[in-house]
């Protein structure tokens, strides 16, 4: 994960930074060459943009309106080179580049080309990668590896800074994408929210292993008793899928095994979390919580422990029978109305909208839930029995 800050401390000949410091620690995927609109069939998030002021394609008052449009695109930084530097950058730039919170380097004519510029950031990029490729297999080893030994622990403890002396356990964070027309922006977009998610996961105080694994995010970190690192990961990823860039296109949450000591156990570890993430969109969630472990699953924990299920699953399809029958002969939702009704908080308007219903058929639904179970709704020991049956067979059979 490479930022502009990186790219500065390059001390390039002739590249100097003029504006827009605040925001050196945008993170740069890789270099664009600006040329000819619509940009945005080009250029993706995290490029660093160049620009020649030629007075042919680019003057400065080009410049000035280009420097809007890559911003709003999610450009990391901008760099300007002009022709034989036959005038300053204009102060309305530099000031626009400090009001954007946007890197502007000026690049002198005779300075580094654009091509040193390219290849300088493309090695930089790639020798991160391969740094992080090396702690992703490290921390592969000791989640998969046949033989975690004292020695190879010690190794890792020693390079990283781990106390594995202390519990630790693994998390993998599940990302939901939603897709668009554009399959290859859609892809850029996930490349620039990887890069994202690993530069907050570095500046962790915690300072979690990571890697990206099977299309996943994989973590390993101590824990501690008062989850200082599970409320970091929720704040974190509140504040990631909230920002405009990917609100509505990308959504994550984090599934957590349970903390060991023995390095040896820490894949049973991975392999619990993994066992949640299917699992992770059927258990009530009324808060929107980020940070999901086992002890998130409350009692269904240990209905799927044994062998013989059938004693369960025969009183919750004795509960559930006359719903079931009655949703499959009329196409109705009368299962999902009360996930929804219980969700929302017992409020009508708030269950009416979230099924996009109008309040009067909601009541209607209610009505006839009490009707079918011969119960009220306001009996909430009951209420809560039928939710647990509902949700027990959904996670059964999943």
């Amino acid at each position: 994960m490479v930022t502009v800050m990186d790219v500065n401390n390059l001390k390039l000949d002739g590249m100097e930074l003029v504006a827009g410091e605040s925001g050196l620690n945008r993170i740069v995927s890789w270099t664009y060459y600006v040329q000819t609109r619509p940009y945005t069939e080009h250029m993706n998030q995290g490029n660093f943009a160049l620009i020649v002021v030629d007075y042919v394609r680019f003057d400065f008052k080009e410049v000035r309106k280009t420097m809007d449009e890559l911003n709003d695109l999610g450009i990391s930084g901008l760099a300007i080179s002009v022709v034989d530097d036959k005038e300053p950058l204009p102060k309305n730039i530099i000031k626009r580049a400090n009001d954007l919170e946007l890197p502007l380097f000026y690049v002198r004519w005779k300075g580094a080309t654009f091509v040193d510029i390219d290849q300088s950031i493309g090695n930089l990029i790639l020798e991160t990668g391969i740094m992080n490729k090396r702690t992703g297999d490290y921390l592969y080893n000791l989640l998969f590896g046949y033989d975690v030994n004292g020695r190879y622990v010690e190794k890792i403890s020693g390079q990283f800074g781990l106390d594995f002396s202390k519990p630790y356990r693994a998390g993998i964070i599940a990302v939901d994408r939603t897709y668009g027309i554009n399959l290859e922006q859609d892809e850029h977009l996930y490349e620039y929210y990887s890069n994202c998610l690993n530069q907050e996961i570095v500046k962790m105080k915690g300072r979690p292993m990571f890697m990206k694994f099977l299309n996943k995010f994989v973590l390993l970190f101590e824990a501690k008793e008062n989850k200082e690192i599970e409320h970091e990961l929720e704040k974190m990823l509140k504040k990631l899928d909230n920002s405009p860039m990917f609100k509505g296109h990308i959504c994550s949450t984090c599934i957590l095994g349970t903390p060991y000591t023995d390095p040896s156990k820490y894949g049973q570890s991975y392999q619990e979390a993994k066992s949640l993430v299917p699992k992770k969109d059927l258990l009530p969630n009324p808060s929107g919580k980020k940070v999901l472990s086992s002890s998130s699953m409350g009692i269904y924990k240990y209905m799927f422990r044994g062998n013989d299920q059938r004693e369960i699953l025969n009183y919750c399809n004795n509960k559930l029978s006359k719903l079931e029958e009655y949703d499959h002969a009329n196409g109705t939702f009368l299962q999902e109305t009360m996930l929804a009704y219980y969700m929302n908080g017992f409020n009508s308007a708030k269950t009416a909208d979230a099924l996009f219903i109008h309040r009067n058929s909601l009541i209607y639904r209610l009505k006839k839930i009490e009707e079918l179970l011969e119960i009220e709704i306001t009996d909430y020991m009951e209420y809560l029995d039928l939710l647990n049956c509902i949700l027990v067979k959904r996670l059964m059979f999943l």
